[in-house]
């Protein structure tokens, strides 16, 4: 096993054993001990045991609560031993989704522990209702940090949702039933000569995400061994999950990590160059939860003044929805404070000739649609704040590129579909540099440089530049 490998499942175990102690020495001591006195008695009892069994054992760790750390050591242990909990092998046959099976599994060799643990060591006069709720505490917690993939979707992001494109693959070909593909949606199943056309590979696949949310690629090369250059250097750059089948081991020109099985005479190559997807995205979401309702605490009354502002300068409704294009894809509603008289959003295309930017950018100097006093609020960035709304929801990130208009990905060429492989953000390294700029090559740079660098650390130092960028005319471009 790789060192990468046992560092994290080390790491995990270390997280499982100090969250699983915490909250049974929590539970112990609050809701399952009738009374101290009883607690005291099985103490002493436990001593009575180190004296007659293990003298060695020093007296002052003799507790109820190191029994119990010792016990959820080797319950997980145990635990780790086994292949259903520590690993999900998704390019294995399954024919329906098992997580109440998984569930189960967990909770009935936890309950063959507890209940042994609590013969072994003569803990008794416990309350029986509480108990039977501490069956299903340990083996909940445990199935929510199994893998990254029951904890996305607590956070928003469901591979039940997700979308695949089948290149090749037949319609009635058993390979369907991989758990990669069983549980995901497929859009369109195309046929490609990636022998002698594979130019059209990319094309097709960008023409379909430019309508439909993508996010598996799945190439069948049947008797192929060898991709083409031209494809091979596409699927590394684009940031989705990528599987290849042949009946022939897989050959790539090109040094990268990627995963390679051997399964039912079919040789596999899988690749995962999400950049947030996994353990990345769960802590992209958890850390954009927090910071989303502080920064929402923080600004509620300013987010109250505004509505009422809206409201007696044009009236309802103070907060529009405008359909924009998400990640990988996926099309969300984003909330925004209404900035232009109402009913006036369709003007735009008459208003394209005096357009001032370029690509898919729109922005007039003096827009003939926008309410009395707008220009302080747009100037400001006040008229995003509903967009938190959208940041809690996982439709966006606080930090990230700007999401566009669904008709606007027609200006996006091969590279810059890259785009869409990131959460889209309230703010991003184009508002703190070149926050107005009317050139959309600049935008198109600022966002490739974000994703190609994107960490946690990167989003915070942009979040803690935002402001001050508010009030930089430079960066305004005034």
């Amino acid at each position: 096993m790789k060192v990468n490998i046992l560092v994290k499942y080390g790491l995990r175990f270390l997280f499982l054993q100090a969250i699983l102690t915490f909250v049974s020495i929590w539970y112990f001591d609050n809701y399952l001990f009738v009374s101290p006195e009883l607690k005291y008695e099985i103490y002493l009892s436990l001593v009575e045991d180190r004296n007659r069994f293990y003298p060695y054992f020093p007296i002052r760790f003799v507790t109820i609560d190191t029994v119990i750390a010792i016990l959820i050591f080797i319950f997980l242990v145990t635990l780790y031993t086994t292949k259903f909990y520590t690993y999900v092998n998704e390019l294995n046959y399954t024919f329906k989704r098992n997580y109440l099976d998984e569930y189960l599994n967990i909770y009935l060799l936890w309950c063959s522990f507890l209940f042994s643990f609590l013969l072994l060591f003569r803990i008794f006069g416990l309350y029986r209702s509480n108990l039977i709720i501490v069956t299903f505490i340990v083996p909940t917690i445990l199935f929510i940090f199994r893998n990254s993939e029951v904890l996305s979707l607590l956070l928003g992001r469901s591979v039940f949702k997700e979308n695949f494109i089948s290149i090749n693959l037949a319609t009635n070909s058993n390979l369907r039933n991989l758990r990669i593909m069983k549980y995901r949606v497929e859009v369109k199943a195309l046929n490609v000569d990636l022998k002698n056309k594979p130019h059209l590979l990319a094309k097709k696949v960008n023409s379909i995400n430019k309508e439909s949310e993508v996010n598996l690629i799945i190439i069948n090369l049947e008797e192929q061994k060898v991709l083409h250059k031209e494809i091979e250097d596409y699927l590394i750059n684009l940031n989705k999950k990528v599987l290849i089948i042949s009946n022939n081991k897989i050959k790539f020109k090109t040094n990268f990590i990627y995963r390679e099985e051997y399964f039912e005479n079919y040789y596999f190559a899988y690749f995962n160059n999400d950049i947030q997807y996994g353990s990345k995205y769960i802590l992209k979401r958890l850390f954009d939860i927090i910071v989303s309702l502080l920064i929402f605490i923080i600004l509620f009354p300013v987010i109250v003044l505004v509505i009422l502002y809206l409201l007696i300068v044009d009236g309802w409704p103070p907060i529009i929805a405008q359909k924009r294009v998400g990640l990988h894809g996926k099309s969300f509603k984003m909330y925004k404070f209404r900035s232009m008289y109402y009913n006036t959003h369709h003007l735009r295309e008459t208003l394209l000739p005096k357009n001032s930017k370029t690509g898919p950018l729109f922005k007039l100097d003096n827009d003939p649609r926008l309410i009395k006093g707008a220009k302080t609020i747009r100037r400001f960035s006040l008229d995003e704040l509903p967009q938190l709304i959208n940041v809690m929801k996982g439709d966006m990130s606080l930090v990230g590129p700007r999401p566009l208009f669904v008709t606007d990905t027609k200006y996006f060429d091969t590279k810059y579909m890259r785009r869409l492989n990131v959460l889209p953000g309230m703010t991003g390294l184009l508002q703190i540099n070149d926050r107005n700029t009317s050139d959309f090559k600049i935008w198109y740079q600022h966002d490739i440089d974000y994703i190609e660098n994107w960490n946690l650390y990167l989003d915070l130092k942009i979040l803690l530049k935002t402001v001050p960028s508010l009030f930089n005319k430079k960066v305004q471009g005034r």
